[in-house]
């Protein structure tokens, strides 16, 4: 293979990710296609539609021409109508159709990896019209696709792969917004701390510190004095991360210490996902 050593990981991390989201949904009788899963407002089908889509993006492939129905509650933002429009022109193909598509791109765009000698920092069509490096945007397909293989097991009661190699992307992903979303979006204020204990098939202790200025930075040592403590296991920490579930629905699985405001605050804003 001849992908650049900085793109290795998120290449074999989409593809263990990508390869089990074919794996499950090959077996899917007709009616299985229509589940809901944690995603808002996506369906099964919805979701091996919109990587379908992506992927289909990844390889250059012109976007559908299609109008979207106005009743889509979900749809609320001008980039989740970019999202939506390769999920609703799919809405009523059947599963022969879905699985045959899904592996005519995965050949695709595995042909793209074996033959990619594209330097990491080559800009590529991002959505909306903008552009990303290819490292940003093969770590992006490596986070989404493992995120949405959570969402497909969940939705078929088939668990596993919480610590694969596109886990291990998605919470380095997660935590590099932390800081954000911590000193900026929750306003903790400056001179402060707040720790981060997850336990379970991916672990990390991490502490995100506001300086006097307010900006946040995070490491992995302790604070001695933390205006906040959370502990969580990994799935909760993804599932809220991602905006898959509301703080209120995973309050017995969410330990908290310290501030009450701050730690509502934070969690408030802590899902990060578009």
């Amino acid at each position: 293979m001849t992908v650049h050593p900085s793109l290795q990981n998120h290449a074999d991390a989409w593809t263990h990710s990508i390869e089990a989201i074919s794996e499950l949904v090959q077996p899917l009788v007709e009616g299985e296609w229509n589940r809901a899963t944690p995603c808002p407002g996506w369906s099964v089908r919805d979701i091996v539609s919109h990587v379908i889509g992506m992927e289909c993006e990844m390889l250059g492939d012109p976007r559908p021409i299609h109008s979207l129905p106005r009743d889509l509650y979900h749809v609320r933002s001008d980039f989740a109508r970019y999202m939506e429009m390769q999920v609703d022109v799919r809405r009523h193909h059947t599963a022969p159709e879905m699985t045959a598509e899904l592996e005519y791109v995965l050949i695709r765009r595995a042909r793209m990896l074996r033959n990619e000698n594209r330097s990491p920092d080559t800009l590529v069509r991002a959505p909306l019209g903008a552009e990303q490096s290819l490292e940003v945007a093969y770590r992006m397909r490596a986070f989404d696709v493992w995120v949405h293989e959570q969402d497909l097991r969940i939705a078929l009661g088939k668990p596993g792969n919480l610590d694969s190699p596109g886990a291990h992307v998605t919470r380095d992903a997660l935590l590099a917004v932390l800081p954000k979303v911590v000193a900026k979006d929750a306003g903790a204020p400056p001179n402060s701390a707040v720790v981060f204990d997850v336990s379970g098939p991916v672990e990390f202790l991490r502490t995100v510190r506001v300086d006097a200025e307010g900006r946040g930075t995070i490491d992995g040592a302790p604070s001695l004095g933390p205006a906040v403590t959370f502990a969580m296991d990994w799935e909760t920490y993804v599932r809220l991360a991602c905006g898959r579930v509301r703080p209120a629905a995973v309050a017995d699985r969410v330990k908290v210490e310290g501030d009450e405001d701050l730690a509502a605050a934070i969690l408030a804003h802590f899902s990060v996902t578009p």
